[in-house]
């Protein structure tokens, strides 16, 4: 039998996708996953078991949607008793609740998963793929990777050999008493791991090319977060410890230890530093080695993703597509696809797409009357509620696509991937009507804690173009060609419907769109 959809990996994203067309229930597929339970990447990451995506089971408010705005852990679900606040109260919860949750997430679905089935070789023939699994040889018409990032990215630093990996090095902070350490990496596993040795350490350097970038300014989840930024203050308090910009050019094992030369970012200067031990906290990348010559995907960034196409395929396998943390490549460190509050949404927006390709059915929708003040009232009440808009700023879109005298609703849609072919059965619309949630373009350059610069007053339509903080955006285009642009106001409980701030100046900008046809 050949299989519609094979997926690879019973993280997040394949459990996601694989209750998406369990739900459906008209496609033949099969969730592969090498370990014999679901979630195993959290089994054993993060090492200090601490996640850093938020849980908050108190909002104040009933509505499912909108409290997907608080919960980053939950996948999609009409079940009420899969939503992850119903696991714990913790903000930051211990990874081993994610373990628990997607164990139950997988049984409550009914997801088709193989549980001890590794992946040995994926190969490709005409149409189709072979893919040996265990014994077996299944074949399919597509396949979705859905494995994350599970090899460590190992820089090719001389001596590199010495260094202890984030996989394997201890968590226990009295295995570090008394010793000099330097943590190689600046991001959240760096700065987690460096929190965590604190207090027995003598001291402890991070290192790395790049600056510290915080996430409270450039509203990116995978920069730094102030969960794990204590060590901050030990470096700017001169309490022993530091952050070192910088590359390191070598590791070698001498009488004081560990030496590494290091070269300066910001000064003209090499120096050899000594430590008892140096932990690699460098990240992780994508591993292609199941994929032999007829199907192995080009790579980016660095080798560590591999290229895709705005349908989160392979840029160069067609039917090779990707699916949670691996989609990434498409927004990196810009919007929120490496992280399950993020990618739980392009999952599904990847089911519509795969329905579309292999099946020919269209994007749903539904129907909206096709005057300024329905569309405005569609809009204003999407953008009230929407999670997905608001976690995936500037990727996903809603679309209202105006044909004659009718309208349809289509919601949560790749920006990029509707700027290309359109939603109509023909491509690109009459008129559409592309609403996202954004920051302005140079927010990160913005302290948000100045007042000084923040000249943008609330409410005021008028200078809405550049608030630097999350608001609506709405786009006019005809026949695919972008017309017009139109956002609405900033307002400080992201409740965009006030009569004269907001829902009155969309109606004249669709009113306008509309008359020019």
């Amino acid at each position: 039998m050949t299989l519609d959809h094979l997926v690879i990996g019973a993280g997040p994203a394949g459990l996601q996708l694989g209750a998406l067309l369990e739900a459906d229930g008209r496609r033949d597929y099969l969730v592969v996953e090498r370990a014999d339970a679901a979630g195993s990447f959290f089994a054993r990451y993060p090492r200090h078991r601490r996640l850093i995506s938020i849980n908050k089971p108190r909002t104040g408010s009933d509505d499912p949607e909108l409290n997907l705005r608080f919960d980053w852990n939950s996948l999609l679900s009409d079940d009420p008793d899969l939503r992850f606040t119903r696991y714990t109260d913790r903000y930051f919860p211990d990874a081993d609740v994610m373990v628990q949750y997607l164990a139950d997430f997988a049984e409550r679905t009914k997801v088709r998963v193989r549980y001890g089935a590794p992946v040995w070789r994926v190969s490709r023939r005409g149409d189709l793929f072979d893919v040996r699994v265990g014994d077996d040889v299944l074949t399919a018409r597509s396949v979705v990777v859905a494995t994350g990032v599970s090899r460590l990215h190992r820089p090719a630093i001389p001596g590199f050999e010495l260094v202890e990996g984030y996989d394997t090095m201890p968590v226990d902070p009295d295995d570090f008493l008394d010793q000099r350490v330097l943590v190689i990496g600046k991001g959240n596993s760096g700065f987690e791991t460096a929190d965590a040795l604190m207090e027995t350490t003598t001291l402890i350097h991070l290192a790395g090319p790049d600056s510290v970038r915080l996430a409270w300014r450039t509203h990116y989840v995978g920069h730094l977060r102030a969960v794990n930024n204590n060590f901050l203050d030990t470096y700017q308090l001169k309490s022993a410890n530091a952050v070192l910009d910088g590359t390191i050019e070598r590791i070698e094992r001498d009488d004081d230890g560990l030496a590494v030369t290091f070269r300066f970012a910001r000064a003209d200067e090499t120096r050899v530093l000594h430590y008892d031990r140096v932990l690699a906290c460098t990240g992780f990348a994508f591993d292609p080695g199941v994929f032999d010559e007829s199907c192995r995907p080009a790579l980016a960034i660095g080798g560590r993703f591999p290229a895709q196409t705005d349908e989160w395929e392979s840029v160069d396998v067609p039917g090779l597509f990707f699916a949670g943390t691996l989609s990434q490549q498409r927004d990196f460190k810009h919007s929120t696809n490496g992280f399950v509050h993020g990618f739980r949404y392009a999952t599904r927006a990847l089911h519509h797409i795969l329905e579309r390709r292999y099946a020919d059915e269209p994007w749903p929708s539904r129907p909206v009357a096709a005057t300024p003040a329905a569309i405005a009232a569609a809009v204003v009440e999407r953008v009230n509620r929407s999670s997905a808009l608001w976690q995936q700023f500037g990727v996903l879109a809603d679309v209202v696509a105006v044909a004659g005298d009718t309208a349809r609703y289509h919601e949560e849609v790749p920006v990029a991937y509707h700027a290309r072919v359109g939603l109509g059965p023909d491509g690109h619309d009459d008129d559409t009507f592309v609403v996202t949630l954004e920051y302005g373009p140079d927010h990160d350059k913005v302290d948000p804690f100045d007042i000084g610069v923040a000249r943008i007053a609330q409410d005021q339509p008028g200078v809405a173009h550049d608030a630097a903080y999350l608001h609506p955006v709405v786009r006019h285009h005809r026949h695919g060609q972008l017309v017009a642009t139109h956002h609405l106001a900033e307002n400080l409980e992201n409740r965009w419907d006030r009569p004269d701030a907001h829902v009155a100046p969309l109606e004249g900008f669709v009113a306008g769109a509309l008359a020019g046809r």
